[in-house]
């Protein structure tokens, strides 16, 4: 044997050590780095990671958060920065003209927005006041639509049949009908005390009921697709075949992965509600006045538009970023949740 081969023999019969020396990884430092490496993820957090990189989703989901703080913390921060929403301050009218004093229908440190028309209430004021009228009625009407369209798509995607029949039917139906005239109908009829409720409260339930009651076929069609789908994937299979009821298959299967789709279509359908109650209050059949709506305050605008354009900017504006931020963060929320996204 020459002495290479004997060399070569020598290192692969040589005892291995595992002792571990400096600067060497030991087998149990490569074992929980591996353990690491092919730690498992929920879908919750690859959704949640999937959303952190869409920074404009992230900030249409802070200006939500900051439009629904200011909407519950209106009286405080009227407090602070502002004036009663329904206060007169003839001081700031010029008498000749019966537009604001100073410039840009009078902004100032006092008056963020400026002042109306004719009786100087602070704009500032009835903007941060009407985003409670918008907001409620936007989430209210929302979430009825989702409850009653949830459970009438479910039960008519998973038993299908005569059951999917009529209850498609039905949803053409209310499809069909002319929510706003109706809408504008009943407002002009509702008494002024009516279940136990009065004024703004009265008028905001009538509004959720209805934009709510009538919009739920759309929630409708989309949970019924998903269930027709879902009903005939292999764990719906498995779990009939381990003897489990309708009842449990609906609530513990199809239900949880129902939530991805009725989260991004609710966050879709919050700015439509948000603007067909402006829509409502721009034609006067929404929230009496002196109460703020941005809808109403545009309306009040319309007169004075060439004369004092921050009247119509301040509502208008509201509006625009209310609407614009919910459909980013709801566009964000498709994309994070969809399954086939990358």
């Amino acid at each position: 044997m020459t002495g290479l081969e004997q060399g070569v023999s020598a290192t692969l019969t040589a005892p291995l050590d595992v002792t571990g020396t400096a600067g060497e990884v030991t087998p149990e430092a490569t074992l929980s780095g591996a353990e690491r490496a092919i730690q498992g993820r929920s879908l919750g957090q690859i959704a949640w990671m999937r959303l952190r990189r869409d920074r404009v989703a992230i900030a249409g989901g802070i200006v939500v958060i900051l439009l629904i703080l200011m909407a519950i913390f209106a009286p405080l921060i009227v407090r602070v920065i502002g004036h009663p929403p329904n206060e007169w301050h003839q001081e700031m009218i010029d008498p000749t003209l019966s537009t604001a004093k100073g410039v840009f229908g009078g902004v100032s440190l006092d008056f963020l927005f400026g002042v109306e028309p004719l009786n100087g209430r602070d704009l500032f004021s009835r903007v941060v006041y009407g985003a409670r009228v918008s907001i409620l009625v936007g989430f209210g009407a929302t979430l009825l639509s989702v409850v009653i369209g949830t459970f009438f798509g479910v039960v008519a995607g998973f038993f299908g049949g005569w059951v999917d029949s009529v209850i498609s039917r039905v949803m053409d139906v209310f499809l069909a009908f002319p929510l706003l005239l109706f809408a504008m109908s009943l407002a002009g009829v509702i008494p002024d005390n009516a279940f136990g409720l009065t004024g703004d409260g009265l008028r905001i339930a009538i509004l959720i009921f209805v934009i709510g009651f009538f919009n739920w076929p759309y929630v409708g069609r989309i949970i019924r697709g998903q269930t027709l789908s879902l009903r005939e994937r292999e764990f719906v299979d498995a779990a009939r075949s381990l003897g489990a009821r309708n009842g449990y298959i609906l609530r513990k299967e199809l239900l949880p992965n129902l939530v991805a789709p009725i989260l991004v279509y609710a966050t879709l359908l919050i700015p439509t509600n948000i603007l067909f109650e402006a829509a409502l209050a721009f034609l006067g059949v929404g929230v009496a006045p002196p109460t703020a709506t941005w809808g109403g305050m545009l309306s009040s605008a319309v007169p004075f538009y060439s004369v004092a354009p921050n009247f119509m900017l301040a509502p208008g504006l509201a509006i625009f970023v209310t609407v614009l931020a919910f459909n980013l963060l709801g566009d964000g929320l498709r994309d994070a949740l969809d399954p086939r996204a990358r």
